[in-house]
């Protein structure tokens, strides 16, 4: 990879269109433009232009063209673009003119997006939340995407980040007036308030990030329950398909089996694992039990599965906490049950009380993951980066007025591990800061 060299793709996908964009960026993107279309257009204005291959004269398509010079543009070097039809005879014929020029050469994966951060156009952050929103399925997903992508969660790393290059000034300055009575002293209380205060608003930010990182992920709703409950035929009724073996036979799910749907705007799998119960010997049914027990665990939410005709399956099962009890097969009782605690009543087989399921499971949903769409982290290496922060902002309060070089060492630490969050680590910045304190002329 070569940044002076100028690269190319189609940024509209690969195939038969309406309408292909084909992106190119880099120091040669004006003569390619110009070669092209006859001449540059105005800068950042839509222009219909012939395209042309230079070589021969051959008219390649007619379509729109723009000029956006750097640093301006999204990557932060000379851009242009060309909007034609979306034919592969097209693009081919594009490319042919493109490979004839020298430095110029296809992009690599990823390779806009990278030199955006590279020119400081993006942050890592933002480019996170661009790749999170390329991929998002679900209408949470899509926000929390674009909370990143926009810049909002970057602007509270680089809150913290500038809080601890502060707080660093603060205790460079301090060491240097360590022989000064009651200058040290006064300094350090004010350090070790706004530490606490970063303590505090990290940590808070970490207890929503498990949250986030289910919705980036999609959540887990596992349905546990004593064999033929009817686990299955729910777990169909809530896809709308028959996902699911169902049989009157106990045991017939063997294995784990999975199906996406989607709630409350977030991705959820559905999870149909096998019954619980106590005394069986068959060796299968142990192994499936076995995995039911590990998806329990590794479950946002747990749906317990009981019904009339299995008796003693309203117990819930040792180690399962379930969010909500399912009294499934109500249409093989005389009497509709009434409603009471955290028991829904319905009939997978009739639909009957469906509708209340899904509102109850909205519910849930919207209880736990209220907000965690504009969470702050949403992926590991986020917090992990904040926990190392948190941890030398902590070893930072733990040395006395005799140990203030130990005291910015960790702080240094800790602002380090924030800037990487980012990518935007400079010792322009702690200079800023230090020096910005100084009176004029001095």
């Amino acid at each position: 990879m070569t940044g002076s060299d100028t690269i190319y793709a189609i940024s509209s996908g690969i195939g038969k269109a309406a309408i292909a964009v084909v992106r190119v960026s880099g120091p040669a993107s004006a003569e390619l433009l110009s070669c092209l279309a006859g001449g540059l257009p105005e800068a950042r204005r839509a222009s219909h232009r012939t395209l042309r291959n230079p070589a021969t004269g051959e008219i390649l398509d007619q379509g729109v063209v723009i000029w956006v010079p750097g640093p301006g543009s999204s990557t932060g070097e000379d851009v242009a673009e060309f909007h034609v039809h979306g034919s592969q005879a097209v693009a081919a014929g594009l490319f042919d003119v493109f490979n004839s020029i020298r430095g110029v050469r296809p992009a690599e994966p990823g390779e806009f997006t990278r030199r955006a951060f590279s020119n400081g156009r993006i942050d890592l952050v933002e480019a996170e939340g661009l790749a999170d929103l390329l991929s998002a399925r679900s209408a949470r997903q899509r926000r929390q995407a674009v909370h990143h992508m926009m810049g909002r969660a970057s602007s509270v790393y680089e809150e913290w980040r500038s809080g601890l290059l502060a707080v660093l000034a603060h205790v460079e300055a301090a060491v240097d007036f360590a022989d000064e009575e009651g200058v040290a002293e006064a300094a350090m209380l004010q350090v070790k308030n706004d530490i606490t205060g970063l303590v505090g608003s990290m940590t808070a930010a970490l207890e929503e990030a498990s949250r986030a990182a289910e919705i980036r992920n999609g959540i887990k709703i596992v349905l546990a329950g004593q064999p033929n409950t009817g686990k299955s035929s729910l777990l169909n009724a809530l896809a709308r398909r028959d996902a699911a073996i169902v049989s009157s036979r106990p045991g017939t799910t063997r294995d784990v089996i999975e199906v996406a749907v989607e709630i409350e705007g977030l991705v959820v799998t559905l999870t149909d694992t096998a019954g619980l119960r106590d005394g069986s010997t068959d060796e299968i049914e142990q192994i499936g039990m076995g995995r039911t027990r590990r998806e329990v665990d590794g479950a946002d939410l747990t749906l317990w599965v009981c019904s009339p005709d299995i008796v003693g399956s309203h117990m819930i099962a040792e180690g399962v906490s379930p969010s909500l009890v399912v009294l499934n097969k109500c249409d093989l009782l005389e009497f509709w049950p009434e409603e009471s605690g955290d028991t829904l009543h319905l009939s997978a087989a009739t639909g009957a009380g469906m509708a209340g399921l899904v509102q109850r499971l909205s519910r849930l949903i919207r209880e736990r993951y209220d907000h965690a769409d504009e969470a702050v982290i949403v992926r590991s290496r986020q917090k992990q980066a904040v926990r190392e922060s948190i941890r030398h902002l902590n070893d930072s309060l733990s040395h006395d007025l005799s140990q203030l070089e130990l005291v910015a060492e960790d702080l240094r630490k800790a602002a380090w591990a924030m800037g990487r969050i980012t990518g935007r680590i400079d010792v322009e910045d702690l200079l800023s800061a230090i020096f910005s304190e100084f009176c004029i002329g001095k």
